[in-house]
């Protein structure tokens, strides 16, 4: 973080980057000293109501962050932002998002957690657009115009207010990361999904916390040893109230318990009860330390992408063994009535045996099972994310010659799974039996060995 005395003094010139956020209630003018160099602006969490009418002037700037401050609509003046491509507006009051307010170049919009009751229809004119955050405001419905939004990949419109999914949604050929639990429209499939899978329930006063294993924008995950000495030791994970960008804490916590136990997943032990604060909470079991995340999320640039160390490299085996065993537990998930929406590669853990586990059930939704062709289009949009999946593993895979035969095959499952024309994309059980022939035709992924040099 930079002070504003810093940009005062003249000691940032030449920035790419500045972050401030001291409690400004006006747009410091000595940005525009920046102006030669800016990239990348980030006001967050300020007293902000408004921006400068000449802030084109930061002819470099493509992202901007105005998150936290106080506006109550999107500033027209970005619209004149020539290479603006990231605008991220989260936790205002804003109720209006101007039309001229959107730039040309626009990739990447974030108006989680506003007012917003409608959006422009020139929405629809954004062909660059590929990831839309929208969860947390009053939207009922989006513009049909949006259906030319054909690069649109990630759309997240939980904690709304939508009776129903948009149909064109349903057939945008690029879209693979969707979140809307929390709106009246996925209330049926939430109960319907929670009847199957019964839950413990965990006294509170059963645990002892201990250290803190990690927090997210959801929760924090402690480790806990009940009091009953004999158990094992667990993680608790304690949820936040606060609305994150891909939906509400509550609808997590009903998608984790709705997915019930699979080899893939986190075993879930219980949830909490009896919290003095009324706090909910799941308990689960404690992850090996040798697994880790198989990639980073996406940066700034790659916008919907995940990061793979430069170095990063698998197996054929190993490509095999995270490719069946995350098939698998998607198509567990679908049959639970639960789509993951988040399916990435920086959401699975994996160690040296092969093992891999799919985490971070914030952006979960419940599939309507009772609209059979609803329910398969779902489907369908998460196996455009497993495909981005197998196209990031079969890039990283270097084999021998006699094995080109199974990364052919793969790289043809791969552009099935990836075909702009959602309904003829394979479901999960289809794309679970191809991979298991696969593997049989290959001995060495037999072996459970991954050569792989990431992370």
């Amino acid at each position: 973080m930079h002070t504003l005395s810093s940009l005062q003094s003249g000691k940032l010139v030449g920035s790419k980057r500045l972050d401030l956020s001291c409690g400004l209630t006006r747009f410091p003018e000595e940005i525009y000293e920046l102006a030669d160099t800016l990239e990348i602006l980030n006001l967050s969490s300020n007293a902000l109501s408004s921006l400068p009418d000449d802030l084109p002037k930061l002819q470099k700037l493509r992202v901007i962050f105005c998150s936290d401050n106080r506006f109550t609509g999107v500033p027209e003046v970005l619209g004149q932002c020539p290479r603006l491509e990231m605008i991220g507006f989260k936790a205002n009051q804003i109720r209006h998002l101007p039309a001229v307010a959107l730039p040309d170049k626009l990739r990447w919009l974030i108006l989680t957690d506003n007012q917003l009751g409608e959006l422009p229809a020139q929405i629809g004119r954004c062909a660059r657009l590929q990831k839309l955050m929208l969860s947390g405001n009053q939207l009922m419905h989006l513009p049909e115009e949006m259906a030319a939004c054909t690069r649109l990949e990630l759309v997240r419109i939980a904690a709304n207010r939508f009776t129903q999914l948009p149909g064109w949604l349903l057939h945008l050929p690029r879209l693979a990361w969707l979140a809307y639990a929390g709106n009246p429209c996925s209330d049926s499939g939430e109960a319907a999904a929670m009847t199957k899978q019964p839950i413990t329930h965990i006294d509170w006063y059963t645990l002892e916390l201990q250290e803190k294993l990690g927090e997210g924008a959801s929760g924090v995950i402690y480790r806990a040893k009940p009091k009953l000495a004999t158990a094992p030791q667990v993680a608790v994970k304690v949820f936040k109230g606060a609305l994150t960008s891909d939906g509400l804490p509550r609808s997590e916590k009903a998608a984790c318990i709705a997915a019930g136990a699979h080899p893939g997943l986190i075993p879930l032990t219980g949830k909490i009860s009896g919290h003095p604060e009324g706090t909910p909470g799941l308990v689960m079991s404690l992850i090996d330390p040798t697994f880790r995340n198989l990639a980073g999320p996406p940066s700034l640039e790659s916008c919907t992408r995940d990061i793979y160390p430069a170095e990063a490299g698998f197996s054929l085996a190993a490509v095999l063994n995270i490719a069946l065993g995350i098939a698998a537990v998607a198509e567990h998930l679908h049959a639970q009535g639960v789509m993951h929406g988040d399916l990435y590669a920086h959401n699975i853990l994996w160690n040296e045996q092969g093992d891999c586990l799919l985490g971070d059930f914030g952006a979960a939704s419940f599939i309507p099972q009772q609209d059979e062709q609803l329910a398969a289009s779902l489907q369908r949009i998460e196996v455009r994310a497993f495909a981005c999946l197998l196209e990031e593993l079969t890039e990283r895979c270097s084999v021998p010659i006699e094995a080109q035969p199974v990364v052919d095959a793969l790289r043809d499952l791969q552009r099935r799974c990836d075909q702009p024309e959602v309904n003829a994309r394979p479901l999960f059980a289809e794309i679970q039996r191809e991979l298991a022939v696969l593997q049989n035709t290959h001995p060495a992924s037999q072996d459970n060995v991954l050569d792989c040099t990431s992370t």
